[in-house]
């Protein structure tokens, strides 16, 4: 059963995302973009896992430009899926790009904007004008750009990287998420460009579905309908990343929204594959669990049966069926019965307050948020998580943000209590919400630094 919404479709290389054309799947990779041989070492992981569109990180014009040989190296191996280049701060890097690869993707956030410092800006609405008519002198040269080499666009909003003009006027909300992505899309629109894919993330499942809900409310009533990319980002790694990731994403499937997926896990990135696929082949059945799930809630308690022949696709089918009932504060208990995994109760109850957990409805263990890394990440990140967790999961309900560099770190942390984000090669700067503590230490003596700080904090 296809129950997803009716979009435009957008023309990526040679595949096509929106209408009644397959969700895609894709992941990013997490090496260095100026190393050729390990990016298509590792985009050809990604594509022989399922994967059927690479994004790299391209953080200047020189790994943008390196894009070209990656491409052709691929193609000369016989592998065409789409490539995807990541740009965060520079317009010029972009420009670049779209020369290069099927698709770019921008961050209103940072693409005209200055970095986020969560300072607050008074603007008057003619000087706020201004500012728009400063993106779109950006922009229009980049779709020029794109129109002639046939490159579509992502829009790509994260909440951890809204610029301080947006949060000025509208504050940390989802109607300041989606007004980030509109202001951008309109300008596309105005040129006729329709290659477009919208994409808006967070680490935060409800702040996640919620902001997409009501992109998907403005834009209609604006007569656009673009595919939508969909994401949690910072999900981590293991059980939890997967069942964030299932909460999240799964809750927007089950609704008929969405055309293109990533599970963002602190993995290698063809681990991300087969449960991206997963989750696409469970939308119908889980629509139907979903139905089932709310014609369950009694005493504020979902009592739900899954069957499933391993504990990933029980964790799925689980954490998809009911996460848009969770976030949408439908029940606040969860009773999960499985006639394979009948003798497994404890695990069972461990796996309800998971998924309770990642719906933000209560906290039963330490929360944390970490990304999947890319070419920007300058340390061990897998490490780096494994030391952290091992010394902090006694402590329930305290959130820790581990972070690979600077983009959406602060952003992203903004209601974790405490943040590790990589500063630059070999160093580290720690954070107590969205303030910087200590800046630039050297990586091996970070993770100490982190727990004192933790440790003397608690005291």
């Amino acid at each position: 059963m296809n129950t997803r919404r009716t979009s435009s479709v957008a023309h990526v290389g040679n595949i096509a995302i929106g209408g009644d054309n397959p969700i895609r799947i894709q992941s990013m990779a997490t090496v260095d973009t100026n190393d050729t041989e390990g990016c298509v070492a590792q985009a050809k992981r990604i594509i022989d896992a399922g994967g059927e569109l690479v994004r790299f990180t391209t953080q200047g014009t020189r790994e943008a430009e390196n894009m070209k040989n990656i491409s052709a190296r691929l193609k000369a191996d016989g592998y065409n899926q789409p490539l995807v280049a990541d740009v965060h701060f520079t317009a010029h890097t972009a420009d670049v790009a779209a020369q290069y690869c099927e698709k770019v993707r921008i961050n209103p956030g940072n693409y005209v904007d200055p970095g986020r410092t969560f300072k607050h800006l008074e603007y008057t609405d003619e000087e706020y004008q201004a500012e728009l008519q400063k993106i779109e002198a950006k922009l229009v040269p980049f779709i020029n750009i794109c129109k002639e080499h046939h490159t579509a666009v992502r829009i790509g909003v994260n909440h951890g990287s809204l610029s301080d003009r947006i949060m000025s006027r509208y504050g940390d909300t989802p109607e300041g998420i989606v007004e980030s992505c509109m202001e951008f899309l309109r300008i596309f629109r105005r040129e006729q460009f329709n290659d477009v894919v919208i994409s808006i993330k967070a680490s935060n499942t409800v702040v996640m579905v919620t902001t997409v809900r009501l992109l998907v409310a403005t834009m209609d009533k604006e007569d656009m309908h673009y595919p939508l990319h969909l994401g949690v980002t910072e999900a981590g790694e293991g059980e939890d990343g997967r069942i964030k990731s299932a909460v999240g994403i799964g809750a927007l499937l089950t609704e008929g929204i969405g055309d293109t997926i990533r599970v963002s896990l602190s993995e290698e990135p063809e681990c991300e594959i087969p449960v991206a696929r997963k989750l696409v082949d469970l939308i119908s059945e889980c629509t139907h669990l979903r139905e089932e799930a709310e014609a369950s809630i009694k005493d504020d308690t979902i009592t739900l049966t899954v069957d499933a022949p391993d504990w990933e696709t029980l964790q799925l089918k689980t954490a998809m069926a009911v996460g848009a009932l969770l976030i949408d504060k439908k029940a606040r208990e969860l009773v999960i019965n499985s006639s394979k995994f009948k003798d497994q109760r404890s695990k069972l109850i461990e796996l309800a307050d998971a998924i309770l957990q990642a719906a933000r409805i209560k906290f039963t263990k330490t929360e944390y948020i970490s990304c999947p890394g890319c070419g920007r990440t300058l340390y061990n990140l897998q490490e780096t998580i494994a030391r952290i967790k091992a010394a902090t999961s006694h402590l329930v309900g305290l959130k820790i943000g581990i972070m690979g560099c600077i983009v959406n770190g602060p952003g992203e942390m903004a209601d974790a209590d405490y943040g590790y984000v990589g500063a630059g090669r070999g160093k580290i700067s720690l954070y107590k919400q969205k303030v910087c503590v200590e800046k630039n230490i050297p990586e091996e003596e970070a993770v100490d630094k982190l727990l004192e700080l933790i440790n003397n904090d608690r005291k």
